[in-house]
């Protein structure tokens, strides 16, 4: 039955396309027939073209359009317009390499952090590019992200990793992560591959003048000279320069280059401030009239303003903050950053009242938290009683900072003057875990732990200090030291002693911590022998004379120990260190207790243990 009906159907079919055929052949002569046939194809063809490719044609024009207007806007600076019209083209093409370009220029003229974000995105699209990823790493260096700084210095070729510019971005890496060392040898790496390049020379030029090798910082001191009388460098080389002679107290030097730098085009407020300082140390009457002469200049900007006051609070001038608030019209102190000077002042020169008076009120914006915390300060040192207010308070001040690293780290500082130990350690150990400010906050933990003679802490930081720069000797040694006073990680300290001896064999904290190790080792004489090198000045330095007097008693040298153990100075050397001093001490008593035996003049008698056969250096142990 199916297939009948099926057979049905295509006769039926098949009568339809004859008949079809037949009417076409009896309406339409042949030749039209086709030109029709023709034309529909044709018209089809066109008909798919267009709808296919008009799109697209229309699509890349306004592209085009776009982008060349982002690039005129650009430009003419127009910042946010050009970045809006960018946009525009990477909303319908995600890969327009020029787009983004434009996108990474705008923001990184407005110091935005999502020029990290576009230097991604280059990155991606040419990721076998050198410049693209170190343009990467640089915009993350600059916005604190260290991690993605050191990713995509990773995915540099090896074969690009002896070029200057990647030994330029891999040093600013090394100083972000506070190891001053890796950031020497990388700026170094720099400018031997491009010698020619005075930026190269002037990056390490300013690192290496604070040396304290004599040959480094001599020859940094020749560059900068050279680079003062080239233009780009001129203000930024006579700086470092005038810095460096104020902290050697050259002041004929300094007197030079400060009069070089207010004289030149490029001299900025706070290169006043330089000034300010180099002629407080000549001159007091000097330094008395130039900060005359800037204080109305400062007046004029709320930033210069800011400035002054600050460097004024840092510099023991706190009262001439103080004096010079109660003059100048209120507008201009009651708003942030020169409200949070002004406040500074007030608790430099412990004036709690006045201090409390001043924040008593009113609203800091986003430096609230400050606010906050110096009127917890205020009220504790006014009211011994009211402890849980100015918990309350200052537990308002974190919270204020909404977990924002930056405000944790000015809150951490605060705390660290104020002596707020407890806030100070809570606050420091949060803000180590951010890359850019770890460096600072350990130092800081160190310092606190050591007040506080908290060695198994210290221990800890020194490691944390010792992770993120491995290769800077101080910090290596240090934690070796402590490890071998504390017995702890014995045979790593050893090795650490080692380490930084080798990579600093003429710094004294090396070079004393090494032959320490030694003598832990019972190799008394090969670590005499290292003390031997060092100058005597730097051996009577009361940290080093500790471990001097050791090596000096049990080589027999018992009078040169005797110096020594008078020249460590129980109120400046640390807890441990005393404790290796009362033990020379008491060895030294108990040797002196001893009579000695007097010497024979015959030969002694026979012994039945075998005597050797050579004779004991002086230096060996006894």
């Amino acid at each position: 039955m199916a297939e009948k009906i099926d057979t049905a159907r295509y006769r039926r079919i098949g009568q339809l396309f004859s008949d079809l055929e037949s009417l076409l052949r009896n309406k339409f002569p042949s030749h039209r027939f086709i030109f029709l046939i023709v034309a529909v194809i044709l018209a089809g063809l066109l008909a798919i073209i267009l709808s296919n490719y008009t799109p697209r044609l229309y699509r890349d024009w306004r592209q085009k359009r776009l982008l060349d207007a982002a690039a005129s806007l650009l430009q003419e600076q127009k910042f946010d317009e050009a970045a809006r019209t960018a946009y525009e083209v990477v909303k319908v093409r995600r890969d327009s390499l020029a787009a983004y370009y434009i996108l990474a220029e705008a923001t990184e003229k407005q110091n935005l952090e999502e020029t990290v974000s576009w230097r991604a995105q280059i990155a991606r699209l040419l990721p076998n590019d050198l410049d693209s990823q170190l343009n990467l790493a640089s915009a993350a260096l600059r916005f604190g992200q260290i991690d993605r700084a050191r990713e995509a210095l990773d995915h540099i070729s090896p074969r690009d990793r002896d070029r200057a510019a990647f030994h330029v971005v891999a040093g600013w890496l090394a100083r972000a992560q506070g190891n001053l060392v890796e950031q020497e040898k990388q700026f170094a790496a720099a400018v031997q591959r491009e010698p020619g390049n005075d930026l190269y020379q002037f990056n390490l030029a300013v690192l290496q003048i604070h040396s304290a090798d004599a040959g480094k910082s001599t020859t940094a001191r020749e560059s900068l000279e050279r680079l003062s009388k080239v233009a780009p460098f001129r203000t930024s080389a006579l700086r470092a320069l005038l810095n460096d002679a104020v902290t050697h107290n050259d002041l004929a030097a300094a007197d030079n280059y400060a009069q070089q730098l207010q004289m030149s085009p490029e001299v900025t407020f706070i290169d006043y401030l330089l000034c300010l300082n180099f002629y407080r140390k000549l001159d007091e009457k000097k330094f008395r009239l130039l900060l005359e002469r800037v204080t109305p200049f400062a007046a004029r900007d709320s930033s210069d303003l800011t400035s002054l006051m600050n460097w004024m609070n840092e510099n023991g001038l706190a009262a001439d903050v103080a004096k010079w608030g109660d003059k100048l019209p209120p507008e201009k102190l009651i708003s942030p950053p020169v409200s949070i000077a002004v406040a500074d002042a007030y608790a430099s020169i412990k004036n709690w009242s006045r201090l409390k008076r001043w924040i008593r009120s009113g609203s800091w914006g986003d430096a609230e938290y400050l606010r906050l915390a110096y009127q917890a300060i205020a009220t504790r040192r006014l009211q011994q009683s009211a402890e849980d207010e100015f918990r309350a308070l200052w537990f308002s001040a974190e919270q204020a900072t909404n977990d924002r690293p930056e405000r944790e780290l000015d809150l951490a500082r605060l705390a660290s003057k104020c002596n707020l130990e407890a806030e100070s350690e809570r606050l420091w150990s949060r803000v180590a875990n951010n890359p850019p400010t770890r460096r600072e906050a350990l130092d800081a933990l160190g310092r606190l732990y050591r007040t506080n003679n908290n060695l198994e802490k210290l221990y800890d930081v020194l490691q944390r200090l010792h992770e993120s720069s491995p290769n800077e000797a101080p910090i290596t040694a240090n934690l070796a030291r402590l490890g071998l006073n504390l017995e702890q990680n014995i045979e790593r300290s050893h090795q650490l002693a080692k380490e930084a001896y080798d990579r600093a064999p003429d710094e004294v904290n090396c070079a004393v911590t090494y032959a320490f190790s030694l003598y832990r080792l019972r190799r008394i004489t090969e670590g005499f022998q290292i003390i031997q090198k060092l100058p005597s000045d730097q051996l009577h330095d009361p940290h080093a004379a500790v471990y001097v007097a050791l090596l000096l008693f049990d080589a027999n040298q018992i009078d040169a120990a005797k110096d020594y153990i008078a020249a460590a100075d129980d109120a400046k050397i640390y807890v441990e260190e005393k404790k290796l001093l009362d033990e020379v001490r008491a060895k030294l008593a108990s040797a002196s207790a001893t009579p000695t035996p007097p010497v024979s003049p015959s030969p002694a008698e026979s012994s039945p243990i075998p005597a050797s056969t050579s004779t004991p250096s002086p230096l060996e142990p006894r």
